[in-house]
């Protein structure tokens, strides 16, 4: 999915919504263990409650890979199933030298070695420019980059600083060296409020992956004061309040009422720009 056709799905569905698959064993509904594959089949009856409600889905990759091979079959099967008219984003936060890199890219974006091809993948920038840019390097593909996160420890390198301002700030700048707004975009946590002039200073016409809206307590509204561009710019990010709204045979069906309720408060902000 290129830049225009993900704006044109935000238009259509009124919605900027992300919902995150970070679908854990431990958590699903007791009654879908029963099935052949649990994992997919929570995914399957979530991603047919919500489809119409979201733009993207973000499979946390972490949820998949600690289960061995069933899980990457259960990983490869989602995707596959993920319907064409959202953005599909592999949460790998992947970043090695430079070949190897290359293969984690072919692993999620070639499907011929692969088995998946993604739209996307989340990405740490530490190593530098080489650990990037082999993702760059895939026709119609996006690398995510992590900015500023909203965990604690963010604060132990991302907020370090000189002359020039914060490290989070000076990844930003160095990276749009790399990519543009066709094929790059960055994590920014919706906890970091009015962070996000500054990301905007940097990043005016990029998009923003935004974890941290529902249960981890991030505000919707500052994140789109702050943060929402003239296209949007943004996919926001949930998946416990709307993945585990139940743990009960409705788990879908409650799965659909709280992604209604964030895409009509999307459809709000929207709205004040025009969109």
């Amino acid at each position: 999915m290129n830049r225009s056709e993900l704006i044109a799905q935000i238009k259509s569905k009124q919605s900027f919504l992300c919902v995150g698959l970070d679908t854990d064993i431990n958590k699903i509904p007791e009654f879908l263990l029963d099935s052949e594959d649990p994992i997919f089949e929570f995914n399957r009856q979530i991603i047919d409650a919500t489809h119409d409600l979201c733009v993207a889905y973000k499979p946390n990759t972490a949820f998949y890979e600690s289960r061995g091979a069933a899980g990457w079959e259960s990983l490869a099967k989602t995707w596959e199933y993920l319907p064409n008219d959202c953005f599909s984003i592999a949460d790998a936060k992947r970043g090695d030298i430079g070949n190897t890199s290359e293969m984690y890219a072919k692993a999620f974006f070639n499907e011929k070695s692969g088995g998946m091809s993604f739209d996307s993948i989340t990405v740490a920038p530490y190593m530098g420019s080489d650990s990037v840019k082999p993702f760059l390097g895939f026709k119609d593909k996006w690398v995510i980059l992590l900015a500023l996160t909203s965990n604690n420890g963010s604060k132990d390198f991302q907020f370090l600083s000189n002359d020039d301002g914060y490290l989070f700030e000076a990844v930003i700048e160095r990276s749009c060296e790399w990519g543009n707004h066709e094929n790059m975009m960055y994590v920014v946590g919706a906890t970091r409020g009015e962070a996000f002039v500054s990301i905007r200073k940097h990043a005016p016409n990029h998009f923003l992956l935004v974890p941290g809206v529902g249960a981890q307590g991030g505000s919707l509204q500052d994140v789109c004061k702050y943060g929402m561009n003239s296209d949007c710019g943004l996919l926001v990010n949930s998946s416990r309040s709307i993945i585990y709204a139940s743990s009960g045979k409705d788990f879908a069906e409650k799965a659909r009422v709280e992604a209604l309720k964030i895409q009509q408060e999307m459809a709000v902000e929207l709205n004040k720009i025009g969109f």
